[in-house]
């Protein structure tokens, strides 16, 4: 046994640099096949629903699985759970890069959710449990926030040189070396730690998250794509609710539950919860519609896209480490707070960008808005899992991801479907383009580029410079809706956190949330 007070310097951060490189994966992944759809659409030329399954099995498996795995990473291991999470991430990113058909690459894309809910909450638990020292958890949690928000941005441009040089499995298949690095090395620096009074494992808590997140990711996803009068919204979000519901009531009547939900009287846990996922809901629309905004209305390549938001990252990487210097300055509620606001003030920047903007202007928005991203995921990300007991860290982990997954579902379902009514009802086509053509233009900006492609040189310009002023009005409107719920909900985010210690220190860091019982010291961790 080895307790985790005297793991080595190198063994710590060598540790940070392992979960880094495994959520670095994971966020690519997550973007880079939006690159390859139109290459696998040729080559498979799959149906509609099933092209709709290809989309959306990855992110069903991962949402529905992840408080369970977290729950199973506090009771077998986390570096068990992050190794064999890998492993499986590395063998389904195999199977979906040689996929033969359609079917296949369905089942591939969900074994890779089911890995990656395996990963996603080992990481964060992992890192927490390997720095226990309050000042130097805080900074390796900001930069941990840093690396992940990088993730997103880094698909194109990781995944824009696959593509123009090799077919579209490659983008797939890069995962399995990195993997492999990351099964390597893991093996000998990551050092195990579990929960070592687990109990029993709830089985029936199992269906009831799983199913109810399944419900609840497919009712957001279906609202976000084809509005909100389909039937199947609205039933799917009813089974989630009293599904997510029930699991939430038997939680608090079981012994051994798979999620603590007397966590979330902590103030310190709830506020942090409602910070990252304000964040998310707000960032997830806006990303989207950036990366719309250089390919279809700036003409940007996909790699260049990728390269063009690659300031909102750094941002975030810049003040990731300085996470305990803001909160020494700051506390905890304001620096936060800060974070909020940075985000805030770029949504309203964004509305100075117009269709033929210097990309400095843009680039100098996406760079504050990284600036309040690494200082919200960092800051909150330490707050959370600190606030949490140290032996459920795995399980208060995937509370997060589940909240981020949420979070970035709605705001892609609200934020991206008014950017779609907008767009549709600022967007004039020319006359004389033709019924279908007119149809495809007014369903979105990149159904307008493609039917322009198809008209005479004039009348194609007038259409897609249309098509840009709509989409630019679609734009301003989400990141101005954005700013307002970032600034609202700033307020609510401090107010929660407000008398949370700048220093949570290990002892007490169960006893920091005012939960309405009398505290009882931490059960040690087992550390292998």
């Amino acid at each position: 046994m080895t307790s985790t007070r005297n793991l080595s310097a190198a063994r710590k951060w060598g540790t940070l640099a392992i979960c880094c490189v495994a959520s670095l994966v994971l966020g690519i992944d997550n973007t880079v096949v939006n690159l390859a759809f139109p290459h696998l659409v040729r080559d498979m030329d799959p149906s509609s629903t099933q092209l709709l399954w290809i989309a959306d099995a990855y992110g069903f498996a991962l949402g529905g699985l992840v408080i369970v795995m977290g729950s199973l990473g506090d009771r077998f291991g986390r570096k068990r759970l992050l190794l064999l999470g890998g492993a499986g991430f590395a063998l389904a990113s195999a199977l979906t890069a040689e996929a033969p058909s359609a079917g296949w690459l369905i089942a591939a894309r969900a074994l890779q959710g089911v890995a990656g809910a395996t990963l996603m909450p080992s990481t964060l638990s992992l890192v927490r449990n390997a720095f226990t020292d309050p000042k130097e958890r805080t900074m390796a949690m900001g930069i941990a926030g840093g690396v992940g928000a990088a993730g997103f941005a880094l698909g194109p441009v990781v995944g824009g040189p696959l593509l123009d040089h090799f077919w579209w499995g490659s983008v797939f298949l890069i995962n399995v070396p990195v993997m492999a690095l990351v099964l390597a090395v893991g093996g000998f620096v990551l050092v195990e730690s579990r929960n070592p009074n687990p109990g029993r494992i709830d089985w029936r808590s199992v269906p009831l998250s799983c199913l109810g997140m399944v419900a609840t990711v497919y009712a957001l996803k279906t609202a976000a794509r084809d509005g909100l009068d389909r039937p199947a919204v609205w039933i799917a979000a009813a089974l989630g609710v009293v599904l997510l519901t029930g699991f939430v009531l038997r939680q608090r009547r079981v012994a051994n539950p798979l999620v603590d939900v007397d966590l979330l009287r902590s103030r310190g846990f709830s506020g942090a919860i409602a910070a990252n996922t304000l964040s998310i809901f707000a960032l997830a629309a806006q990303s989207l519609a950036a990366s719309l905004y250089f390919q279809d209305v700036r003409g940007y390549s996909p790699m260049g896209t990728g390269f063009a938001l690659l300031l909102g990252p750094l941002g975030a990487m810049v003040t990731g480490p300085l996470c305990p210097v803001a909160v020494k300055a700051l506390g905890r509620a304001r620096a936060v707070g800060l974070g909020l606001v940075l985000m805030a003030v770029s949504c309203f920047g964004y509305l100075l960008v117009g269709v033929a903007t210097d990309y400095w202007v843009m680039g100098a928005v996406m760079f504050v808005s990284g600036l309040g991203i690494g200082l919200v995921f960092g800051i909150g990300g330490d707050t959370m899992l600190a606030s949490a007991p140290k032996e459920r860290a795995g399980a208060a982990s995937a509370v997060e991801s589940t909240a981020t997954e949420l979070g970035g579902a709605l705001g892609i379902a609200v934020l991206g479907s008014l950017l779609t009514a907008v767009y549709r009802n600022r967007m004039t086509p020319p006359a004389g383009i033709g019924a279908q053509a007119e149809s495809a233009a007014h369903e979105s900006i990149g159904g307008a580029v493609a039917a322009a492609h198809t008209l005479p040189a004039p009348l194609g310009h007038v259409l897609t410079a249309a098509s840009q002023h709509a989409f630019v009005d679609g734009f301003h409107a989400v990141v101005a809706a954005g700013g307002v719920v970032l600034l609202l909900g700033t307020g609510l985010v401090v107010g929660r956190l407000r008398g949370v210690p700048a220093v949570i220190a290990e002892e007490s860091a169960e006893a920091e949330g005012e939960r309405g019982t009398e505290s009882t010291p931490a059960a040690p961790v087992t550390v292998v």
